[in-house]
């Protein structure tokens, strides 16, 4: 068959409608699931992001960490050689301040996971909405193959479970 005749194949075969219908579906879940992916990519991003700033909080913990046990140090070094109560003081304080810090910085690294979490949970639902999408673009190519509308209805079944399951990812908590 040449091309021209191959061509004309399908320009007649694009004039029915039932392939009309179903071009139109697929390309109507072809931009859902663009959309998706889109949201999908943003989610992990700001996941990453989370996790990234978790990281730093809990490397910034350590550090005050490290600053309050040289404190200590610096305090019971002074105590042994007799240093001034004022000295000893100063460095009493510093201990102190730098616990307060290092507790006050966890419990922000903390959220700073909860976050990761709740992001990568929305990710993940974002995810499977788009296998769905997918799904249903591979069953809207079938039913044009096969020209079985219950081909068709799968496909936009399938369709729209990934709309729902993207529609409720802000129902994550």
């Amino acid at each position: 068959m040449s091309v021209d005749e191959e061509l004309h194949e399908h320009a007649e075969h694009a004039k029915e409608p039932f392939d009309k219908k179903v071009a139109v579906t697929m390309a109507v879940i072809a931009a859902l699931l663009a959309i998706v992916a889109v949201l999908g990519h943003v989610l992990t991003t700001e996941e990453i992001l989370s996790q990234q700033k978790a990281s730093d909080q809990w490397a910034y913990s350590q550090a005050k960490d490290i600053r309050r046990y040289d404190s200590e140090i610096a305090r019971d070094m002074l105590k042994s050689l007799k240093g001034s109560d004022e000295q000893v003081e100063h460095y009493s304080s510093n201990s102190e301040k730098y616990r307060k810090d290092h507790d006050d910085i966890q419990e922000k690294a903390t959220e700073f996971e909860k976050e990761r979490d709740h992001k990568g949970a929305q990710a993940l639902r974002l995810e499977i909405s788009e296998v769905f999408l997918e799904v249903g673009i591979v069953f809207a190519s079938l039913a044009i193959l096969s020209k079985k509308p219950l081909v068709w209805y799968i496909s936009m079944l399938s369709a729209l479970a990934g709309v729902i399951t993207a529609a409720t990812t802000a129902l994550i908590s």
